[in-house]
């Protein structure tokens, strides 16, 4: 909230213009300095939600209980939908790979993550206790070992493979033009970590299915063979599942809407086939993930709350 004062009373610092105009300087802010009236939510919304959400805290700490819980489970979705980690899982290996980025919005956007991830483990602690897990692995169901491989392979197969294509200068689902803006505007250093960075992420959903999953391995310091807290492994995959999804189902509507008003022919649609569907292959990730993660949340749930289930069924 003291940034956002700042840039109220004029200050500029750490302030970014790059979502609302067309300037081409993302490490200046795309021009932020000259901006003289904020947009309310970069303002005033923004101190208005900073302010709810410590009014949050307080209550949180002084009054745990079912309210709480939901009210800090809900700002830590809406904190970590906001971060958008789909951006950050691109922007940063591109920035690292000397790629010119604003360094603001992935400074906001990590705080923002960071800020979800604090909520979740508040809304974790104000919990009430249901009873301990089961020592030891627990299999998953079986479904979610066949979820959890289609997610592992949608990232390799709908993604490494054509965008590693594109950079070794194949116009595999892409018109020439296409392919060589892409070589314009991204280093083969970008280009090589845009590529491996996702499937190599995609790895991680093994854990939801593995032993590593709910046990750390033995070589690791201090934790060997130690439960592995469930929001640990719960909260970043449903994050990422979420944040799949949304940006599926967001990008084919946009998609849908150029179509629908002439802004996007069919014909540009059918040449470029492959980037139609990489948004489609979001929307599949994210599902396919989500659902993995369910089967993750149903093996592991305390033994109390199985008992508890079970009786219901009887």
């Amino acid at each position: 909230m003291t940034l956002r004062a700042y840039w109220i009373s004029g200050g500029r610092w750490g302030y970014t213009a790059c979502d609302r105009t067309n300037l081409v300087d993302p490490t200046g802010g795309c021009g932020a300095n000259r901006v003289e009236t904020l947009p309310f939510w970069a303002g005033w919304g923004a101190v208005g939600v900073g302010a709810a959400l410590a009014v949050l805290v307080v209550c949180a700490l002084r009054f745990p209980g079912r309210y709480s819980v939901a009210g800090s489970w809900a700002a830590a979705a809406l904190l970590l939908v906001l971060a958008f980690p789909l951006h950050l899982l691109f922007e940063i290996p591109a920035a690292l790979a000397g790629r010119p980025s604003d360094w603001r919005d992935l400074g906001a956007r990590l705080a923002l993550a960071t800020g979800g991830l604090l909520f979740a483990g508040l809304a974790n602690a104000c919990a009430p206790q249901r009873g301990a897990r089961e020592a030891g692995y627990q299999p998953v169901p079986r479904w979610t070992r066949r979820w959890a491989y289609g997610a592992v392979a949608l990232p390799v197969v709908g993604w490494a493979v054509p965008h590693g294509l594109w950079v070794l200068g194949v116009p595999f689902g892409i018109s020439q033009r296409q392919l060589d803006d892409i070589h314009r505007n991204l280093s083969t250093w970008t280009g090589v970590a845009i590529t491996l960075v996702p499937p190599l992420a995609g790895l991680l959903v093994l854990g939801l299915i593995q032993r590593w999953g709910q046990q750390f391995p033995r070589w690791v310091p201090g934790l060997r063979e130690r439960q592995v807290p469930r929001p640990l492994a719960l909260i970043p995959a449903g994050v990422v599942a979420l944040t799949l999804l949304t940006y599926g189902v967001l990008s084919v509507a946009v998609l849908a809407t150029q179509v629908l008003t002439g802004d996007t022919h069919w014909s540009e649609v059918r040449e470029g086939w492959a980037v139609t569907a990489t948004l489609l292959v979001f929307l599949c990730w994210g599902v396919t993930l989500g659902v993995t993660t369910t089967g993750y949340a149903i093996a592991t749930r305390p033994r109390q709350e199985r008992t508890t289930n079970t009786g219901l069924s009887l």
